[in-house]
């Protein structure tokens, strides 16, 4: 049986960068961070959200505006409705005690793994993007290290290349990492090359939500149940990771 969206109050809404807002409403669900919510605008349509803050009953969705869907949703107002189903998909898998682990978020990439950068006990956290407008939660993290391909703040270069560097100066259990799945491919190459343990969560066109239409295949793997986040050995059999991806219409293409 489908299940059906829980209609809900939107009870504030943050401007995060001049291109992302995050609608906060009412959640009394479990949430793994990782894991992703349908998110339902009524006679519009339905897509896949990770949650970016999580506090007691309140949760929040960050959102980029690029689509219809997301220029509609970036219209709601305080007291508008939408509908919410799940959480689906498997989250990220969290250390507990000291081990020293880095989480890495690329763009709108870095909404996926802010709750867990909020469990995580002794990360590095590391994000990156094009210009300074478009960094997210840039005062959520007192340790944050930031990074702009244009070098107008912080770091100049990519997310990559400054974990690169900090790969050589820490001894790292695991990296987490979310964004471009061009830039995960290279996050899980350089975990191999230094033999480190990573989870990535994989972007892809979902439809449903739970498992049916296979639109969001990566080499036989469901990005909807059997991730969004995958591990090491996980990506090892996923050739088509970081190479191909099925568009909306269910064209194959290269990335």
């Amino acid at each position: 049986m489908i299940e059906q969206p829980k209609i809900v109050k939107i009870c504030d809404i943050k401007d995060e960068t001049p291109n992302a807002k995050t609608f906060f409403f009412e959640y009394m669900g479990h949430y793994d961070p990782g894991q992703f919510v349908m998110v339902w605008i009524p006679l519009n349509d339905e897509k896949p959200f990770t949650l970016s803050y999580i506090n007691r009953n309140i949760a929040g969705i960050t959102v980029l505006k690029r689509g219809n869907f997301t220029k509609t949703l970036h219209t709601k107002k305080i007291g508008d409705q939408i509908g919410i189903r799940g959480p689906y998909g498997r989250g990220y898998s969290l250390i507990k005690g000291n081990a020293a682990t880095c989480i890495v978020g690329g763009g709108i990439g870095m909404a996926s793994i802010a709750c867990l950068a909020d469990k995580q006990e002794n990360a590095t956290i590391v994000q990156g993007s094009r210009t300074m407008p478009e960094l997210l939660f840039r005062h959520r993290y007192k340790e944050m290290r930031l990074c702009t391909d244009d070098g107008s703040f912080g770091y100049k270069g990519t997310t990559v290349d400054l974990l690169r560097e900090l790969v050589g100066k820490h001894d790292y259990q695991k990296i987490y990492a979310c964004g471009p799945e061009k830039m995960l491919y290279k996050v899980y190459e350089l975990c191999n090359e230094h033999h480190i343990e990573c989870e990535v969560s994989i972007e892809r066109y979902i439809k449903c939500g739970f498992g049916i239409c296979g639109q969001c295949d990566c080499s036989g793997q469901r990005i909807c149940i059997d991730g969004p986040v995958f591990n090491s050995k996980d990506l090892k059999d996923m050739p088509d990771f970081g190479k191909t991806e099925i568009t909306k219409s269910g064209k194959r293409i290269s990335l």
